[in-house]
């Protein structure tokens, strides 16, 4: 008897190119629509999420005025939008935690967070990623 010994390789897909060490890597489009944001929509993306340092209002004012240009800045828009009215609600529990005295500890953090975030999100706007802030610090209001 003789056994044989089958031995497949992997065989990249079509829309593969194998990598350096072997492994496939897609090369199909970065963008889910399959076409590169324009440098005005991704500024416009990035002021949405700049704006909020002035609060929910600033992205608010941004998104309401340029949303129909286009999908990325309604997107991302939205995503800011959601981010600060999240944050002024836990911004307002904080304040009524200070009478507990948590508050004083929570607030600064949750500042500190906040702007952190902000400033992520806003270079990936401006790179033209569809930024999302992590689910579980952000209540999606306007879907």
């Amino acid at each position: 008897m003789t056994e044989t010994n089958d031995v497949s390789e992997a065989v990249p897909e079509p829309n593969e190119q194998p990598s350096p060490n072997g492994a496939p890597e897609a090369s199909g489009p970065a963008e889910p629509q399959g076409q590169e944001i324009d440098r005005d929509a991704r500024m416009w993306a990035m002021v949405c999420h700049l704006a909020g340092l002035v609060g929910v209002i600033g992205s608010l004012v941004v998104w309401l005025i340029k949303k129909e240009d286009s999908p990325f800045i309604d997107e991302q828009g939205k995503e800011a939008v959601n981010f600060q009215l999240t944050m002024l609600i836990y911004g307002i529990v904080a304040g009524l935690l200070c009478f507990a005295c948590i508050g004083f500890i929570l607030a600064p953090a949750l500042g500190i967070t906040a702007l952190i975030l902000l400033i992520i999100a806003a270079i990936k706007a401006n790179d033209g990623h569809h930024y999302r802030y992590p689910p579980y610090l952000i209540i999606r209001f306007i879907k």
